[in-house]
This record gives C-alpha cells, structure tokens and sequence, in this order.
C-alpha cells in the first residue's frame, strides 16, 4: 500500500513577495491624503498652498522696504550734507519749534542788522571776471553820505554758484590788501562759468552790529 504526499504549493518565481497583499475590501473608500501611502494630509497641503502663495508677496514686501530705507538714507545724506555746508538754513519759525538741542546744532540765518546800518551796503567792482583765479574787487558804501567807508574790517562769509541752482558749488578766498580806501579785494577760485553769489560782512567803525549783503557776479571764459 503506498500513501500519497500532499503536492507542495508551487514555488514563488524569483521577485515576487513571498505573501501577496491582500485586495481591499469591495467598496472601500481610497486612502485619505496624509495616510500610510506616504501623501500629504490635507492640512499640510492648504498649509504648503499657503506657503507658496504668500512667498512672492513676502518678497515685495522686504523690497519694498529695502527701497524706502535707501531713498531715505540718501535725501538724509543730502539734507545734511547741505546744513553741514551752509547751503541751506531752517527758517526761524521752524527753529523755534525744535527741542533745544537739535536747534543748537542747526545753521542759523543771518541776524538782522541794526536800522542805522541799514544806510551801509557792498557794491561789486568787476560784476564780470574770468573764470579760474581771479581778484574780487567791491566797495563799501555809506549811502547817507554817497562815499565809501573805509578803514572798515570786511570779511567774505561765503562763495557759491547758488543763482545757478548750486549752492553746494562754493570757491575758497583769501583777503588782499586793500588797493585804496573804501576798497577791499579778495582772491578767489572760481572752478566753472557761470553765476556766483559772494556773501560779505563788515565791521563799520563807530558802529554796533555786522553789516551783511551778497552780491552776484559772473565769471566767464
């Protein structure tokens, strides 16, 4: 009597996992996002739509503001550039108005001169000079008694191209000696043609207070 053995289950072929996976049940329902299948839930995916819709705005918004601190580093560079020069001066209404300090270190305006030299005034020589080194010639005069002062100590407060629209364009000077009386000169530097503004004070003897004017000259080829 032989006794038959039960066949062995057929081998695997090479590749294939030894225990298929089991089909899912009839009508279950797909694996949700964010499940064992490795895909985002959900939450994750409005939250990385999100990311990815406010990252350009984010952008523009740093720019943006990148450019506002640049622009205002610049205009203050140049507003204080200009104060520093003299080019520019606060009104004193404004002044008045500033705390202390900051008032202090503001340029101030010209003072106002006494009425009795109000009589007292700069004339210009030589209104047109070449441009480069040139010697700057004026008078002052007593318009009360139609002659020029002398013995007066004059000095020259600035030189700039402000009638030209450049008031941060200045040229240096240095006094002269006086070629007669009632007549001061100065040597100046003036570096282009064009409109120059000369701001002058003196010193009148016998008298209290600064006498103050500006001229215009212009210097040519």
């Amino acid at each position: 009597m032989s006794i038959e053995h039960p066949a062995s289950p057929p081998r695997p072929a090479p590749g294939t996992p030894a225990h298929p996976a089991c089909p899912e049940p009839r009508g279950a329902l797909p694996h949700p996002p964010g499940s064992a299948n490795g895909a985002m839930t959900g939450r994750e995916g409005f939250s990385a739509a999100d990311q990815e819709g406010r990252r350009p705005a984010g952008m523009g918004a740093w720019l943006l503001l990148g450019f506002v601190l640049i622009v205002g580093a610049v205009a203050g560079a140049g507003a204080g550039y200009g104060l520093a020069r003299g080019a520019w001066v606060i009104p004193g209404a404004v002044a008045a108005r500033l705390p202390e300090p900051v008032a202090a270190w503001l340029p101030k305006g010209a003072p106002l001169m006494p009425p009795d030299l109000k009589d007292y005034s700069f004339e210009l020589l030589d209104p047109e000079t070449k441009s480069g080194e040139a010697t700057l010639r004026v008078r002052l005069l007593d318009k009360r008694a139609g002659k020029p002062v002398a013995d007066a100590l004059v000095y020259a407060r600035r030189l700039d191209m402000a009638p030209d629209g450049m008031p941060t364009m200045t040229g240096k000077m240095k006094p002269e000696a006086s070629p007669e009386a009632g007549i001061y000169a100065f040597r100046a530097n003036l570096s282009m043609e064009g409109r120059w503004r000369l701001s002058l004070a003196a010193k009148v003897p016998g008298k209290t207070g600064t006498v103050q004017d500006q001229l215009v000259l212009r210097a040519v080829e």
